[in-house]
């Protein structure tokens, strides 16, 4: 009774809210009371924009290519200004050339979304890799055409505009009718709640990587600075560790929320705004209000307190 509660709340914040949502919530763990078969969904087998959520995959792609050997982590790298892709946050966002090891290029990609580093990042690991992550882990719902600066090609291209920059302002315009193919999960990157879901999963139990890497991607993704999503909803004694994506009116984030003594809950929501306005407050706080309600849910105490 109180999934399908939880179930009907989640609703009930996306529309009032004025997005359309899908939620995907479930324990981490399996071996909690009941854990293994409880979940909270809505709309959790849908195909959905992936964003910058992308780089969860990335990241992951990228802690398995240095447990083989292939990727030495501190190894510098000098990723020149002509080649960044756009971005308002980490180097994307620098005029001079910028050297640094892979791995805090990798730590720049989760932690503030640095678009350039992502690019550096999945241009080294290579979409092989990318596939082979979504192959060995059980992901159908997902598949991911190239990173960024493919993404931002296509919105060129769709906008006519000369410039990320203005492609932006042509979505953020309400009164301006336009198509684009990085806005539909039938044409663009693409995965599902159930997918990330599963991911985080994985990732948190030790599965995807080597314990060393697990704790990297981990702590990665504790460190994300924003505040206005998943982390709106868990203001007390919760640890929150996510990753966000946004691109026109969509917003997401999926991460995974852990309570004292309790068993952790991954949840991954994702949105689509009735408005393309550059900052929509409401929908952000939709994100942290609905992941709330399925996570509460879902809490139970881990056995031995630990």
């Amino acid at each position: 009774m109180r999934i399908t509660e939880a179930e009907k709340a989640v609703r009930g914040v996306f529309r009032d809210a004025g997005v359309r949502g899908w939620l995907h919530a479930r324990p981490v763990n399996g071996d909690g009371p009941r854990s293994a078969d409880q979940e909270v969904c809505v709309g959790a087998d849908i195909p959905v924009v992936v964003a910058s959520v992308y780089k969860l995959v990335a990241l992951v792609a990228f802690c398995r290519a240095v447990d083989a050997g292939e990727l030495d982590p501190r190894q510098q790298v000098t990723v020149e200004p002509h080649r960044r892709t756009p971005g308002p946050t980490g180097i994307s966002a620098l005029s001079d050339p910028v050297t640094m090891t892979w791995r805090d290029l990798a730590t720049s990609m989760i932690t503030v979304s640095d678009n350039a580093a992502a690019d550096a990042v999945l241009e080294r690991i290579g979409q092989d890799r990318v596939r082979a992550v979504i192959e060995d882990l059980r992901l159908p719902g997902t598949r991911i055409h190239g990173g960024t600066a493919e993404a931002q090609r296509s919105l060129l291209a769709d906008t006519g505009t000369d410039d990320v920059a203005a492609a932006f302002s042509v979505l953020a315009d309400n009164n301006v009718p336009v198509t684009v193919r990085e806005l539909d999960p039938t044409f663009g990157s693409a995965t599902t709640p159930r997918d990330m879901t599963r991911l985080l999963t994985v990732l948190w139990r030790g599965e995807a990587a080597s314990p060393e890497q697990t704790r990297f991607a981990r702590r990665l993704l504790e460190a994300q600075v924003w505040p206005h999503r998943l982390r709106a909803g868990f203001p007390g004694a919760a640890t929150v560790a996510g990753k966000t994506g946004t691109v026109g009116a969509i917003r997401n984030e999926v991460g995974v929320i852990t309570y004292p003594g309790e068993h952790p809950v991954a949840v991954a929501v994702f949105t689509h705004a009735a408005r393309t306005d550059i900052t929509v407050p409401r929908a952000d706080a939709a994100i942290g209000a609905a992941a709330r309600h399925a996570v509460n849910a879902l809490r139970t105490p881990a056995l031995g307190g630990g």
